[in-house]
């Protein structure tokens, strides 16, 4: 019975699915493939925010009784399928969403990855160019058909829109300093150092991970997604040059670093 519940909220194309697989060599951990518990919690809330049951009923005790069904909801989920000490969620589209999950789950540990924006955008297109037979994860590849690199970007910035604003909006509220930010290069080049933020920041003992040797225990059905792939991980930790300004040319490198220059600013990515 799962003790705690710890959230991964990162960008995509950031190593996401390699911390989860590495998370659960840890014999403590249940680190869960991409999951739609939030968006079940988010369902319900859109019930409780509209049904005339809960308005017709004291505000207060009704919020009250909402976060205990979500918290308990949360628990019940993971008990009912893994009786490890820790649970480390992860949520597709909720990056640095921290008033979200705060609502459903008072006080979350959340641990956001992120990365150079260029090599993220890159990573996406490498993608297409090998499965341009098939939709994209983020769009339908009709959408992609006769399509340039620069208009292939521009739509794949309009999904990373909402995204940014979780961003943006953590960041106003001083709520990023409740959230871990761990740089994918930084994680690659010094895993241990970065390893050890990630416990120290949940409050746990540490635990010696192997980086040469990092099985995919988690299994999803890429199909689903519509984009091969996607979710496959080397089995060495390893940091590759990057390839971006080949990829994606110079001109929408560019367009990228201005786009994202308050993103880079945060993170520190010249």
């Amino acid at each position: 019975m799962p003790d705690k519940i710890f959230f991964q909220c990162s960008l995509p194309r950031v190593g996401s699915t390699m911390i989860q697989n590495l998370m659960n060599q840890d014999p403590r951990f249940y680190a869960t493939a991409n999951n739609g518990l939030l968006n079940l919690i988010a369902a319900a809330n859109e019930n409780y925010k509209n049904s005339p049951e809960f308005k017709a009923q004291n505000a207060e005790i009704m919020k009250l009784a909402f976060s205990g069904f979500c918290k308990g909801a949360m628990h019940g989920f993971f008990n009912s399928i893994t009786d490890r000490e820790y649970v480390l969620d992860k949520s597709r589209g909720n990056f640095a969403n921290y008033k979200m999950i705060d609502y459903y789950y008072p006080n979350p540990k959340i641990i956001c990855f992120v990365r150079n924006m260029p090599d993220i955008f890159a990573s996406i297109e490498k993608l297409f160019r090998k499965n341009q037979y098939k939709s994209n994860s983020i769009v339908k590849h009709a959408t992609m058909q006769g399509t340039s690199t620069p208009k292939r970007v521009n739509i794949w910035h309009q999904s990373f829109i909402p995204m940014m604003e979780y961003f943006t909006n953590s960041v106003r509220a001083e709520e990023d300093r409740k959230m871990l930010f761990i740089k994918y290069e930084s994680f690659c080049l010094n895993p241990d150092i970065e390893m050890n933020k990630i416990y120290n920041y949940l409050e746990i003992e540490t635990f010696k991970h192997d980086y040469t040797n990092i099985e995919q225990t988690i299994k999803e059905d890429e199909e689903v997604y519509e984009y091969t792939g996607m979710l496959k991980i080397r089995p060495k930790l390893e940091m590759n040059p990057s390839d971006a300004k080949l990829v994606l040319g110079e001109d929408v490198y560019t367009w990228i670093m201005r786009t994202y220059c308050g993103y880079n600013e945060y993170f520190e990515y010249k």
